[in-house]
């Protein structure tokens, strides 16, 4: 980036693409540029090759199957099949569970499948933005077919008790879907261990590229069975019609290798550098909520509400020094108090106070020490200006 760009803190919402995941997409743009469906000659099995090296990386870091990976168009793409799919391959089952704060690409499937007569529970979630699990095993029944709970957090950063959550499913023969798009960057994943029968994730959430996704779906103990949405040419298993985009599929693969490699790592750096980030606000402001859950959380989010600050009012401000969130960037142009916040806060002044920095692989202390210094001054004049 140009020196007098602005420092980029806005990872929840979009990652740079990292120059390995790059160097590993560039030659399927022009040197292996087959069709992977077409297997009867060369050029075809170069890049059925290389998705199967990709499928093979991204089950690999989920501790999958490389035959339970389907690549779709985008996180949203997967969490439509997984719910829409499951829902309705087991349409005995008419009951259906998430949580208030959910991503809309989860929400709205599970209000489409409610419009269809689906019976569906949206749990309520603690002021750490945390499903109970004493809740969820009050809402399941003997009908309930799909619980979809998110892994971490787009906004907050909280991580979700994902083991517990899947393991009490099972009891009834529910399936667990979660949407993990914030969390291969962060920690590591075992869908086996963690009860997690389909599990969607996200190419540019993890410094891979933009318009390429991944579903998970579980192929025994239990089997996740799923109906397609969409109809063409059945590639995918007959899940996601259409020809792969063999470069961003590639990058995606290289992407969660990366992940696994290095989330441990990534999330011990972030983690300092977002807790020292924490104690230097909070010592030069007054007035400061940090929201989401102080522990169990994905250590590149900081989601803060500030007494008396208009979070648009900050941004405006803060324009030329950094790029960050007042709400989730995924669905419109518009700033809303976000319906996590909501969920978690009620209609308050802490909810609709709030805004997100997302460092990530590539911040540096300085640019957080620098982003510090001037959240404190534009506070300190926002506030003088409204007095």
């Amino acid at each position: 980036m140009d020196g007098d760009d602005p420092i980029y803190l806005d990872n929840n919402a979009t990652t740079p693409v990292d120059p390995r995941v790059l160097d590993a997409m560039l030659p399927y743009f022009s040197e292996v540029f087959g069709n992977p469906s077409s297997v009867e000659h060369i050029h075809g099995n170069r890049a059925q090759a290389a998705v199967a090296k990709a499928r093979a990386q991204v089950a690999s870091a989920l501790g999958a199957r490389e035959n339970e990976i389907i690549f779709t168009g985008s996180c949203s793409e997967a969490n439509n099949i997984a719910i829409l799919g499951a829902a309705r391959a087991r349409p005995e089952r008419r009951h259906l569970i998430t949580s208030a704060i959910e991503h809309p690409a989860v929400l709205e499937p599970m209000r489409q499948l409610e419009r269809e007569g689906f019976a569906l529970t949206i749990l309520d979630v603690d002021e750490y933005g945390r499903v109970a699990i004493d809740d969820l095993r009050a809402a399941l029944r003997d009908d309930t077919g799909l619980v979809s709970v998110m892994g971490a957090n787009n906004e907050v950063g909280t991580l979700q008790a994902l083991a517990e959550i899947g393991a009490c499913c099972e009891t009834v023969g529910a399936l667990f879907h979660s949407d993990l798009a914030q969390v291969p960057a962060h920690r590591a994943i075992n869908v086996v261990d963690e009860h997690i029968h389909m599990a969607s994730l996200s190419g540019h959430k993890a410094y891979g590229p933009k318009g390429v996704g991944a579903l998970y779906v579980r192929s025994r103990s239990p089997r996740a069975r799923l109906v397609p949405i969409m109809y063409g040419g059945g590639q995918e298993r007959g899940l996601r019609s259409g020809t792969i985009n063999v470069p961003l599929v590639v990058g995606m693969g290289e992407a969660m290798e990366i992940a696994k490699r290095n989330s441990q790592n990534d999330e011990r750096r972030l983690r300092a550098l977002c807790d020292e980030l924490i104690l230097e606000v909070t010592r030069t402001i007054s007035g400061v909520s940090v929201n989401g859950h102080p522990i169990e959380r994905i250590a590149g989010n900081v989601s803060l509400s500030i007494a008396g600050v208009e979070p648009l009012a900050l941004m405006h401000r803060l324009n030329p020094v950094a790029s960050f969130s007042a709400s989730s960037a995924c669905a419109t142009d518009k700033v809303e108090t976000s319906h996590v916040l909501l969920a978690m806060f009620g209609d308050t002044p802490r909810a609709r106070q709030a805004f997100r920095i997302s460092p990530g692989r590539f911040t540096t202390p300085e640019q957080l020490t620098n982003f510090a210094c001037a959240l404190a001054e534009a506070v300190t004049d926002l506030r003088r200006y409204a007095a």
